[in-house]
């Protein structure tokens, strides 16, 4: 039986810890790894990225419009990286933020996550503002293919305040806010589709939100104290470490019981490091990670 993406994750935070290195080539640090601003530079700095975190740690995340600025070239050159990273038995979430309605929502899935696609990651992120219901053929998708999804809910954007705080005046959960309905929902749909006749056991579910660490998710409508109950748990994609000001040792006061299913991301904080010092930089901050979650 194909284990699930949340089993799988289970398996490479026991393994590797939480930690995910998203793979960003911002032109800055193209220029500073003396790569240049070409696709043939991101495929390199990709690549090299994914050799740093091989066997240091067990996450990647490309960030795919970086990719996309260069068209079909960008593309082909995400593919090889990501190939190369899922090769490298490293988990890779594609950062693509998509979301729509009916075939085109479907369409994203196949893209993202169907075995075997030129694109095929283990999960992408999502965008859930033509509602949570309308991703559910993306989620299908991904619990036939043993995938996963991180749908937005709280973002670490100060941007973000207005439209994810506002009310919910309808449906089924009235009064909460628009990412805590968002989280809810999620939450919801893990625990309806738990498996329970694989003998693995279900420590995190496959879909997940996005809840950014600048935040204080109470201000947001996320009890994560309430959520973090349920089982299996729902796992969370969790920005905002580093360059944004979140650190590690507040991973515990925020995410409370969703801290032990929380994939941790840094980016620009760990690849201005260089090439060279990439992986002890990864292993660095994997060490000081697991000493905040101890």
């Amino acid at each position: 039986m194909t284990r699930t993406f949340g089993q799988r994750l289970h398996a490479g935070i026991e393994q590797y810890g939480p930690l995910c290195v998203g793979i960003d080539p911002h032109g800055f640090l193209l220029d500073a790894w003396d790569l240049p601003r070409t696709a043939t530079g991101l495929r390199e700095f990709g690549l090299r990225v994914v050799e740093a975190a091989s066997g240091t740690i067990g996450i990647v995340k490309p960030q795919v419009a970086f990719f996309e600025m260069f068209g079909s070239a960008g593309f082909s050159a995400l593919e090889e990286v990501l190939a190369a990273a899922r090769a490298a038995g490293l988990i890779v979430i594609a950062d693509a933020k998509r979301g729509d309605i009916g075939s085109s929502v479907d369409a994203y899935g196949d893209a993202w996550l169907t075995p075997g696609s030129p694109l095929e990651a283990d999960a992408v992120t999502l965008a859930a503002y033509t509602g949570t219901g309308a991703l559910a053929g993306v989620f299908d998708l991904a619990e036939r293919h043993g995938k996963g999804a991180f749908v937005l809910a709280a973002t670490s954007n100060p941007e973000s305040q207005t439209l994810q705080t506002a009310t919910v005046t309808g449906g089924e959960r009235p009064g909460i806010s628009v990412a805590g309905l968002v989280a809810a929902e999620i939450d919801a749909w893990n625990r309806s589709h738990a498996s329970t006749d694989d003998g693995e056991g279900h420590e995190l579910g496959s879909i997940g939100v996005v809840l950014g660490a600048t935040k204080n998710l109470l201000d947001y409508g996320v009890d994560a104290l309430s959520l973090g109950q349920a089982t299996p748990l729902m796992p969370v994609l969790a920005p905002g470490f580093g360059h944004q000001g979140a650190r590690f040792d507040d991973i515990r006061s925020i995410y409370g019981p969703l801290s032990a299913g929380t994939v941790v991301s840094t980016s620009r904080a760990a690849l201005a490091a260089g090439p060279s010092a990439l992986r002890d930089t990864l292993a660095d901050q994997a060490a000081q990670l697991a000493g905040a979650l101890s």
